[in-house]
Formats: structure tokens, sequence, C-alpha cells
């Protein structure tokens, strides 16, 4: 993530803001200029941008931030939907007449929002042609009901279903407790069922079908049978030595979706230390400096060896900053060489659809 500023008074501002602290300027999220913007009201519903990137560009609130108060985004004002580019994406929100939702809800929101900022930073597509047989991303938010099965958080089709219980803090860790993993967060959930939406997109049908297979595996194993057996006997003895995690080793799609949740994990932490102009230094004589600059830098264009370099120490930095406030490691994970192959070719798919969408 950027570092984000108040166009009026210059404060530093969070993504989530809706209004600056210090001036008491509205901000909102453009996503045309992927930049948080103070906005200045013109018209009784229009709003003037004053970042340089759209300066003078007029804008309406998303519908659901003048609602539900779950949205920062704006519209450009000649867009005929009432919704920004990431509500219009939502074909199923909670139920608001259970007392719970509305919370629920916003925390969903919040968390792919983060998500898809990452998204259109990589500027990979999340829709596709009328004649496509792939269908455009969308995500559904449900709860279980009495009488019907559990709603399970999962990927089908392009619609990525996520049980709206995720976002309470206390079932999500009595989940991940039973489940003995090391994370669980609503941010991974998005980062890895978009990984899954994905591989359907950049993989499945591409030229990069058969390498995925000699690193990943064959995915045409079938699926569920392997998840029960991962469930029941639990994951491979070895999966430490091939794997990011224990899930992963269930099936190649699983490796696949927890591998590049993972890079998602690594490029919007990385920008976010460089936005922030961090270095870091092993104290060690036999060690270089392992420099996290420029800030500008588009990290999708990076070197992929470069990328990994300036992971590993900044992991480090984080899970002691994590451990000197008495919580748990920030990214408890342990990076093997097989691996790093993996994030490597994901790295090739992403930077593949990266540069196709210029053209």
């Amino acid at each position: 993530m950027k570092v984000f500023h108040c166009d009026s008074c210059h404060q530093s501002v969070f993504f989530e803001n809706v209004q600056c602290e210090k001036c008491g300027h509205t901000l909102g999220f453009l996503p045309d200029a992927l930049d948080l913007s103070a906005l200045e009201r013109t018209e009784t519903d229009l709003w003037t941008a004053l970042t340089p990137a759209v300066k003078e560009r007029r804008y309406r609130p998303c519908a659901n931030g003048q609602q539900y108060d779950i949205c920062n985004w704006f519209v450009p004002a000649e867009d005929p939907n009432s919704l920004c580019a990431a509500c219009r994406l939502n074909q199923i929100v909670p139920d608001l007449s259970i007392q719970e939702n509305p919370g629920r809800w916003r925390k969903l929101e919040l968390s792919m929002r983060r998500v898809l900022c990452t998204i259109l930073r990589l500027r990979i597509h999340t829709e596709w042609g009328a004649s496509d047989v792939l269908h455009p991303l969308r995500f559904l938010f449900a709860g279980d009901s009495p009488g019907n099965a559990p709603v399970a958080t999962g990927h089908n089709d392009g619609v990525i279903t996520i049980n709206v219980a995720e976002a309470d803090d206390e079932e999500r860790e009595r989940r991940r407790i039973n489940l003995h993993e090391p994370y669980r967060t609503l941010i991974g959930h998005f980062r890895h069922e978009l990984a899954h939406y994905y591989w359907e997109r950049l993989v499945s049908r591409s030229a990069l079908l058969s390498h995925f297979r000699q690193l990943f595996g064959d995915e045409t194993l079938p699926y569920p049978g392997a998840l029960q057996q991962h469930y029941q006997q639990g994951p491979a003895p070895d999966w430490q030595t091939r794997f990011v995690s224990a899930y992963a080793s269930a099936h190649p799609w699983e490796d696949w979706a927890e591998t590049g949740a993972h890079y998602l994990h690594m490029m919007d932490t990385l920008e976010t230390a460089a936005a922030f102009g961090v270095t870091l230094t092993r104290e060690r004589s036999s060690s270089t400096p392992m420099p996290m600059q420029p800030r500008n830098l588009v990290l999708i264009e990076r070197d992929f060896d470069r990328l990994v370099k300036d992971w590993m120490p900044l992991t480090c930095a984080l899970n002691e900053f994590n451990r000197g406030m008495g919580l748990p490691d920030l990214y408890p994970f342990v990076l093997n060489s097989a691996v790093i192959e993996k994030l490597r070719f994901i790295h090739r798919v992403i930077q593949t659809a990266h540069q196709q969408s210029f053209q």
C-alpha cells in the first residue's frame, strides 16, 4: 500500500479514512487515479478531486457509502452506475436485518478493498468479454442459517464466497486453532480465493500450464477426495520442505492458491515498506545492506530475486516488532527453495498479465 496524504494540508492519512482529522476535508479513494484524494463539494451530490492525478475532475460518493457507511470510494460523475468499482462486484451482501451483520459487512469490505487496490495496482483484469466463457469476478457474502448447509468460503466459476462469520474475531480464531493454522485473516481469505480465480484466468488455458504442473503437480487429480484425505489424515509428512503451508499440500489448486496469497502478501507489504522509505541492514560483518527503495518503484517490474532478498529481512524485522509488543509473529512462515520457485513462477504469470494490460 502506498502512503497517502491529504491534498489540502498534507497530513498523513490512511486508506480507510473518510475525513482528514487535521483540516476536515472529505477524503475518498478514486480507483481511476489509484489515489486517496481530498475532495470539495461543488454541487448537491458532486465533488471535485484535489489530487494532482485527476485534479478538478468531478465525482459522486458510492451509494453504499452514503446509505450504509461501509465505503469511501468515489464514482466518476459521468459513470451511470451508483456503485463504485469495488461495490459493483458484490453479488450478494449480508442480510442487514441481522444485528451483527452491518459490522461484519464493514470489516469484509475494508479487507476486500485493500486486496482490490493491489489488483488495480498490478493491472490484472477482473472483467472479461461478453463472449468469453470465463465469468467476471463477483463476491458473495452470506451467513449460515438454520436448516441449510453451512456457507463454505471458497471460489466457484468467478464467484468468491466468504462466510460472514469469518468477520467475527473470536469465531475466526476458533477456526484457526481447530484447523491448526498459524495465520487466518479476512485479507488472507480474499487473497487465497483471488488466487483461485486467477488460476482459471491466467494459467488454466495458457501455455504456462505445463510449467505449472511441473512445479505444483497435476491439478486434474480428484479435488474433493484430496481435501477429504487432507482433513482425515493430515498434511504430507514432508510438507515443510515443499509447501508454504500444510493446507497447500492437499491439492495442486490449493498449493497455487496458498502460494498466490503469499505472493500478494509479499507484494503489498514490500510496497508499504518502500513507500515509507524503509531500509534494512543486518548487523553482521558478513552481510551486505538490503535496501528497500526507491519509493516510487512499481514492484511488479522488479527482478524477482531482488524482491525475495528484500522480503526475507523485512519479515524478520516485522516479526521482531510483534514479539516486542507481545504479539504472535506477523509472518509465521518459512519460504523453502521449492516455494521460492513457485513464487517466481507466479511473479512471471502476473508480470505477463500486467504487460498485456498495456497492449
